[in-house]
């Protein structure tokens, strides 16, 4: 936190109210960080150097004793993720946040949007139809992506920043829905189905977890890890392949010893309960898988192992979790301030930069703002 002290810290805020995409991603599942070791935690990131010492400086355990002291009290989940403990809403943990703003004498004026520079320098704000110029010592910015634009994340600051000469790369949907194009009687038994405790692996990146069968093709944790490499693949060939581990528990000799000695029943009844997969998992099988491969030993367990599909597209940008692209991270130096523009500081998802679902993105973002306001407090006398 900047010390009121050294600062007189005023946030504009384009909406009537502040945190609406934080409000709307806790309509899911309000996840705040992860619990697993930093040393790991850090690994998350694409690219993982450039948020490291940010993450190191203010970790997720650091985050959740902040959050203790603001009165929000947390607890960790079966998949290890950080969550509000029961009865706390995400309207609960702002409150906590904006009042441990006021107590920090920060002021909070909605409804200004920003529209760029004057020829001062000064900040231009619209406000109730009028123009306001603002004259800061320094600005940090934290606009956000490009995804879900009814909460005001709508990415359109960058035509402000070009003008400027900053460096931009265009915005791109990750954590999203991947389209596959599905054999119509596998969809019409799967849509709306899970596939559960599988691994997927794409470019020799593997995650495991569960995806969600639907119309357009997959969506869930397992695939969302997988964005940067799914992404480079569609940019360079315009298809991704990934691969399904329908059985990860498993060898491939220990799946091979299953199939060849329960050679008196169907290789579906052995698929059901010799090898404990449920019925869309062995339709997924059945809907990529010739009838030959179908009851050959050794070619039914390769695909058991690794089961191939192919994304042809990803899901609308607005529809996507997050977004990567935005400002290069070229533009900015070791604390986030713009080189062009001295003074001027970006954070948070408006920077090229890359993460799964599971609490990392949050995380993210609160570790840079402490980051930053560490480094201010330091260097502001």
């Amino acid at each position: 936190m900047l010390n009121e002290k050294l600062f007189n810290v005023i946030v504009y805020e384009k909406n009537y109210a502040p945190a609406r995409k934080f409000l709307v991603a806790g309509d899911g599942g309000f996840n705040l960080t992860h619990s697993e070791n930093i040393d790991q935690f850090v690994t998350r990131y694409t690219p993982q150097t450039f948020l490291e010492k940010s993450i190191r400086s203010f970790t997720n355990t650091d985050l959740g004793n902040w959050l203790k002291q603001i009165g929000i009290e947390t607890y960790t989940g079966t998949s290890k993720r950080i969550f509000p403990v029961k009865g706390i809403k995400p309207i609960d943990v702002l409150n906590a946040m904006l009042s441990e703003l006021k107590n920090k004498n920060v002021q909070l004026k909605t409804k200004y949007e920003w529209k760029g520079w004057n020829n001062k320098s000064e900040l231009i704000f619209r406000q109730n139809n009028e123009e306001v110029f603002i004259n800061a010592d320094i600005v940090v910015f934290a606009l956000g992506g490009a995804s879900w634009a009814k909460t005001g994340s709508d990415g359109v600051w960058t035509e402000l920043f070009a003008q400027k000469g900053v460096g931009l790369i265009p915005f791109q949907a990750s954590n999203c829905a991947y389209q596959i194009k599905w054999d119509d009687k596998f969809l019409k038994q799967a849509e709306g189905k899970s596939l559960k405790n599988i691994s997927i692996t794409c470019n020799d990146v593997e995650r495991k977890g569960e995806v969600v069968i639907t119309k357009f093709g997959i969506e869930g944790g397992a695939v969302y890890g997988l964005s940067p490499q799914i992404r480079k693949q569609l940019n360079e060939n315009k298809i991704a392949d990934i691969f399904i581990d329908l059985k990860p528990s498993l060898t491939i000799d220990a799946i091979k010893n299953k199939l060849i000695h329960k050679k008196e029943k169907t290789a579906t009844t052995v698929l059901k309960e010799e090898l404990n997969l449920n019925a869309i998992q062995v339709a997924l099988l059945k809907s990529v898988t010739s009838k030959e491969d179908f009851v050959d030993v050794n070619a039914l367990a390769e695909k058991i192992k690794k089961l191939p599909l192919y994304i042809t597209s990803v899901a609308p940008i607005d529809e996507a979790i997050s977004t990567v692209g935005g400002i290069s991270l070229q533009e900015v130096n070791d604390f986030f301030q713009l080189k062009k523009l001295p003074h001027h500081y970006a954070i948070g998802e408006m920077l090229d930069w890359d993460a799964p679902t599971g609490g990392y993105l949050l995380q993210a973002c609160f570790s840079m703002g402490a980051f930053l306001s560490k480094h201010l407090n330091l260097t502001v006398k």
